[in-house]
């Protein structure tokens, strides 16, 4: 349960991010959002591993 409060509060400070920054979310064909896309990944996995 705390994972998932975890994910939503993350989701929503990353589109909050990506609407204030201008960056275009999923990952266009530009850098900025491949970038994004990695930050999310890696930010899931290091979560994940921190909450178990």
């Amino acid at each position: 349960m705390i994972t998932a409060g975890i994910g939503i509060a993350l989701a929503l400070l990353i589109g909050a991010s990506c609407r204030w920054l201008d960056i275009p979310v999923p990952a266009p064909p530009r850098i900025q959002g491949a970038l994004l896309v990695v930050a999310m990944t890696i930010g899931f996995l290091t979560a994940n591993h921190v909450l178990t």
